[in-house]
């Protein structure tokens, strides 16, 4: 059985014994040294077409200088594919300069990774049209290929194991067995982890210090004691009229968001955001010199092994076309409506929720509804996400970039836009739409002319906000990481136990190794792309809205405490081998994180000033309050601030005033607006504050962004050491090839 299973003669369809490739061309080969492993099915050898488009495919591949082994279990047959030695010196020699033998290039040079870098190239580069092996893997020639795992056994003892969570990472180790890309992303996540817990500490004190408070509030100690306020009906759903005083847990619950330190927080944020960028690029600095590679060229790379592939390749040049551009540009500004129509359903959705709920749940209508549109708005990122990617990668393609690169860099910007809108869209509607645009009570602003539209909470929108950014963030952390993790578990376990059971697991050593790495979970060019799109999101999450939930930063920490693990162990331990790639930064996404920083600046300056209560307080402290008025004042400045900031409406105004509960003793309720007694207009009041909101928010962004840029400024990007580095590697360079040239003009 052993014999049949490693045998290395093809079956052809007439049953004649066909050699795979020529003795003296295959040279046994140590199991350890076969880096990549094609897959097809067994009955594939049968069938003529599928036979000579094997054999085409492989002999092409064999033309490039490279090794092959066959081996046959019950079911598919698998191709051990390696790379001559040959093609390594090829690859070096494209690559490095003759007189700098011994420099940075040969230091950083890995044998191993270099040789399953250059065999996926090859596989998976076209040779022609219709020869690509996604072609090829369309028409049922071959089913899959996969890189062996080999030499991770240190990686899974010290670093995929839950219990290391709080042990520093073998970033040597990890860029020697998955290369500089993946090393760079945990470095860079390691790297955000560890900054997230000074940002998670004060988040809490900030969240806690209204704790300090949570009895002692002026605004607290009005709302519990207004038994004679009466607050105007919310929707059409609700018949009562609602003492102020009922809202007094939730007000107090506010004031744990919602206070002085918020402003300090927003501040605090901004400066994290940029000391963490900074930092970063300097750490990135370090770590790139010491693997030698700070002035690696990618598009150089990428040359190489096109070249290696074919030394017939020719240039792609870079071209620009004003008709494609704008074609993507219309699609692209399309697909943002339609998130931004995604955050109307949300609305729409809420609306008739209300109404629902009503005959359901008596007390807490709008509770229900702000938790149950926040899980809604969760199903429609998740799916969201899956059509965003095929419509960026459509557009992407459409562009048809020159390289690899390039396409990954276009496809990043486009897909990170869209998941922008699809995750926030809904959050910037509530912080900054919500109960802004529905009248005041008795001439109510309809959908469809039929529903009244949705108010913020009594205590306030920052309420709303508060809940959706917690049961979002809540979900993304805990379902999306038990997702991530137990379906590729689950999934490899099944596969091992099914061909277990089936009998289709070979006693060959070398077979059941290729066997066990087949059997484990398929990659995919998005497979790092994906972990750096959860981590960008999050990363928006923890900064955009910050000012509204300061637990933000403390859930990110724990969050990424797991992603860190989570990650190490998929990708060592239920994943196939990802190819090893060569960066020497995290390309786009550093532009992406800047960009982030930039609008945390803007949207937190707007949450302070339209979403919360801060801009309002302020003005009546010293503007309308009693210690403007009353010099010699000894109480709480914000003394009656509950009265002056709830606007009067008459109930005999209402239409149906009948049918309210409890009418015949109410002639007066009150709403959070500022409007005029008399004509319900907008008062001088709201002019007044809104004016202040905005010179709040002009002067907010212009000092945060200041210290953003002297943080940025203060803090080099690159160390010192690492350009004095740098700059001696140059000079040894130059006067190196000084003596080359002078031995070789005495010559």
């Amino acid at each position: 059985m052993q014999d049949d299973e490693s045998s290395q003669i093809f079956v052809g369809p007439e049953g004649d014994q066909l050699p795979l490739v020529e003795m003296g061309s295959c040279k046994p080969e140590a199991s350890d040294q076969w880096d990549c492993v094609l897959v097809a099915d067994l009955q594939t050898l049968k069938i003529q077409k599928y036979y000579q488009k094997q054999q085409q495919f492989l002999e092409n591949l064999e033309s490039n200088g490279f090794h092959f082994k066959m081996l046959k279990d019950q079911k598919k047959v698998f191709f051990g594919i390696r790379a001559d030695s040959d093609v390594i010196d090829k690859y070096r020699t494209l690559l490095m300069n003759p007189e700098d033998s011994g420099s940075r290039d040969e230091q950083s040079f890995n044998i191993a990774t270099t040789r399953i870098r250059i065999v996926s190239f090859v596989v998976n580069n076209k040779l022609k049209p219709g020869d690509t092996f996604e072609d090829l893997v369309k028409d049922g020639v071959f089913e899959t290929m996969f890189l062996l795992h080999k030499g991770e056994q240190n990686l899974k003892n010290i670093w995929a194991r839950w219990r290391n969570m709080f042990e520093p990472q073998p970033i040597d180790e990890i860029r020697e067995y998955f290369g500089e890309k993946v090393a760079l992303y945990f470095t860079w996540l390691g790297w955000y982890t560890y900054m997230l817990v000074p940002a998670a500490v004060v988040g809490l004190i900030v969240f806690l210090s209204g704790f300090a408070l949570f009895d002692s509030s002026q605004i607290s100690k009005e709302i519990c004691s207004a038994n004679d306020i009466f607050m105007c009906p919310l929707g059409d759903h609700s018949h009562r009229y609602l003492r102020l005083s009922e809202m007094c847990t939730f007000a107090k619950l506010t004031h744990l968001f919602d206070n002085e330190g918020t402003v300090l927080f927003a501040i605090f944020m901004a400066l994290w955001a940029t000391v963490f960028l900074e930092i970063w690029k300097r750490k990135r600095a370090h770590e790139v010199q010491s693997w030698k590679l700070y002035e690696w060229d990618e598009e150089e790379e990428e040359m190489a092994l096109e070249l290696i592939n074919s030394p017939h390749y020719k240039l792609k040049d870079h071209r620009h076309s004003y008709l494609s551009s704008t074609i993507i540009l219309i699609l692209s500004l399309f697909m943002i409506c339609l998130m931004i129509g995604m955050a109307h359903v949300l609305v729409v959705y809420r609306v008739l929720a209300g109404a629902l709920f009503s005959s359901l749940v008596k007390q807490q209508v709008t509770t229900a509804v702000v938790v149950t549109g926040a899980v809604v708005h969760y199903i429609i990122i998740v799916i969201m996400t899956k059509v965003n990617k095929y419509v960026a990668l459509k557009l992407c393609k459409f562009e048809e970039p020159g390289t690899f690169s390039e396409q990954e860099r276009k496809f990043t910007v486009k897909f990170f836009i869209l998941q922008f809108f699809a995750h926030f869209s809904s959050l910037i509607y509530i912080a900054f739409i919500l109960g802004r645009i529905n009248g005041h009570p008795g001439k109510s602003t309809r959908l469809a002319g039929l529903w009244k539209l949705e108010e913020c909470h009594l205590s306030g929108c920052m309420t709303d906000l508060f809940i959706q950014m917690a049961i979002i963030m809540g979900l993304k952390q805990t379902l999306s990481n038990c997702v991530e993790y137990l379906c590729p578990l689950l999934a490899h376990k099944w596969r091992l136990m099914w061909a277990s059971k089936h009998g289709h697991m070979s006693k060959d050593p070398e077979l059941k190794e290729w066997q066990h790495n087949y059997y484990m979970n398929p990659i995919n060019t998005f497979s790092l792309f994906d972990e750096f799109m959860e981590m960008m999101i999050q990363y928006g999450f923890t900064t955009i809205f910050v000012a509204a939930f300061p637990l933000a930063p403390l859930l990110a920490l724990f969050s990424n405490l797991v992603e860190i693990r989570l990650d190490a162990i998929k990708m060592v331990r239920l994943q196939r081998r990802l190819v090893p790639r060569k960066a020497k930064d995290i390309g786009t996404w550093l532009q992406v994180l800047e960009t982030i920083g930039v609008l945390a600046v803007i949207a937190n300056g707007m949450v302070i000033a339209f979403t919360s209560e801060f801009i309002p307080r302020v003005v009546y402290k010293y503007h309308y309050g009693p210690c403007r008025t009353n010099r010699t004042f000894t109480d709480d400045c914000l003394t009656n601030y509950v009265n002056h900031s709830l606007s009067v409406f008459y109930t005999k105004h209402f239409n149906d005033h009948s049918r309210m509960e409890g009418q015949e003793n109410v002639t007066v309720c009150r709403y959070r607006d500022y409007r005029n007694e008399h004509d319900y207009n907008l008062s001088e009041q709201f002019w007044f504050i809104l004016a202040i909101r905005l010179t709040f928010v002009i002067l907010f962004e212009h000092f945060a962004l200041c210290i953003k840029l002297i943080a940025a400024w203060f803090v080099p990007d690159v160390p010192q050491k690492v350009k004095n580095e740098v700059l001696q590697e140059k000079y040894d360079r130059i006067r190196h090839r000084m003596r080359f040239s002078s031995r070789s003009t005495d010559v």
